[in-house]
């Protein structure tokens, strides 16, 4: 009995995870307007983004995927991991694709005093700021709080999150972030992927299995500045 009552939770709570777009994070969206996770609109356009570079190894191999399948992203990137990799940056800026401020340090945000958080916007913001304006801040995590939105705000950012989260960061199978994709992508979406390390590895391999699909469903794939501007 406990096993088989044991097996129908996990079974629940995998089909709750694996329609978390559809039901959790509109409410989300509802609660914490002053962060965007979606975008309302029926006009087949969904924003990727990718979080965490750059990267040497594999940014070069997403931006080559992107340009191939006539995609924009916006690129949350880690201001410590630019030095290095300035033309990297460069070149995303010069195919059309946006940067966002993703802070100094893979580190959870919401576990920082506000000064310091604030410290860390700022001067990511003063590294990013020399590639392109620089116009969305993801926190570290997801996480936040009213004084962090406060400051992000006082900084001149919008706090953005993301509709579909396939659990990248927590998982190898790169066929299994491609389906939930998928499976989740709705008009006015914006995907969260990884870049940086093996992360950076299995990304390359997601968006070589969804890009396609999204365009033969109609889909463009464009940066969150582009899906949050309204159309006349």
């Amino acid at each position: 009995m406990w096993v088989s009552g044991g097996v129908t939770i996990l079974a629940i709570l995998a089909v709750a995870l694996w329609t978390a777009p559809r039901w959790l994070v509109p409410r989300l969206a509802a609660r914490s307007p002053r962060c965007l996770y979606l975008v309302d609109t029926s006009e087949r356009l969904v924003a990727l983004t990718l979080d965490d570079g750059p990267d040497a190894a594999h940014t070069p191999a997403i931006l080559d995927i992107l340009r191939a399948h006539d995609a924009r992203a916006t690129f949350f990137l880690i201001s410590s991991r630019i030095r290095g990799l300035e033309g990297l940056v460069a070149r995303a800026v010069r195919e059309g694709h946006e940067l966002g401020n993703h802070l100094v340090h893979d580190a959870a945000s919401i576990r920082q005093p506000v000064d310091a958080f604030a410290s860390d916007v700022r001067a990511a913001g003063t590294v990013l700021g020399r590639f392109a304006t620089v116009r969305w801040l993801r926190p570290a995590s997801g996480w936040f709080s009213h004084a962090m939105l406060d400051t992000i705000e006082g900084e001149g950012y919008r706090c953005a999150l993301g509709s579909i989260y396939p659990y990248d960061a927590h998982h190898a199978s790169a066929r299994l972030s491609a389906a939930y994709v998928l499976a989740n992508t709705r008009p006015g979406a914006v995907i969260v992927l990884h870049d940086g390390r093996s992360r950076g590895r299995r990304t390359v391999e997601v968006l070589r299995r969804v890009l396609p699909v999204l365009h033969a469903r109609g889909y463009r794939v464009v940066s969150l500045s582009e899906l949050a501007t309204p159309r006349r």
